[in-house]
């Protein structure tokens, strides 16, 4: 069997973690690269995404790239799509990446825009 990187054994231990403590809520998942950063709202249990939001959407394209500016705009975006189909309590998983910069933009304007976890 071929050997985790460091990335995908942290990626691997937080979601364990998340999974003990999340009591039935949905899964807030962050994903950055290079250039974009994406967000959703899952429900594990129907394995369906409740509510999506990335720089990729029509609404941002073109206007926020991979800043911090862009991960909060999406952030407040996706805590709207999250509230019109009824999630307002989430646990955070920060997928392996580290909770600084534009993870924490986008985790601290989804908490302005009304979610809680």
């Amino acid at each position: 069997m071929a050997r985790l990187s460091l990335f995908d054994r942290r990626r691997r231990r937080v979601r364990t973690a998340l999974k003990a403590r999340a009591s039935g809520k949905p899964r807030l998942s962050v994903h950055r690269s290079g250039r974009h950063i994406y967000a959703q709202v899952i429900d594990d249990a129907a394995g369906k995404t409740l509510a999506a939001a990335s720089t990729l959407d029509k609404e941002f394209k073109g206007k926020t790239a991979a800043t911090t500016a862009g991960a909060a705009a999406v952030g407040k975006t996706l805590a709207e799509r999250a509230k019109k189909a009824g999630v307002s309590r989430v646990v955070f998983d920060r997928g392996g990446f580290l909770f600084h910069g534009r993870v924490k933009a986008l985790a601290e304007a989804a908490r302005e825009g009304g979610l809680e976890f």
